[in-house]
């Protein structure tokens, strides 16, 4: 049997953690951001987590 294949999309987007958790970026940071305040651009750069409902799904996506 080969190898499965990764989403190279969405293994762009998400990283697991070490246990087993998947991180994620978020979003609203990309532009526009001279009217978002400094905190709140701050926090945007943190990664966050995928919610428990997403977690199956794109876990199936990036299986390595």
């Amino acid at each position: 049997m080969p190898k499965m294949k990764s989403h190279r999309g969405a293994a762009k987007r998400f990283k697991k953690t070490g246990s087993g958790l998947i991180k994620r970026s978020k979003a609203y940071a990309s532009h526009l951001l001279t009217g978002k305040s400094s905190k709140r651009k701050r926090k945007l750069r943190k990664a966050g987590l995928v919610s428990e409902a997403e977690q199956k799904n794109i876990s199936k996506l990036i299986p390595y």
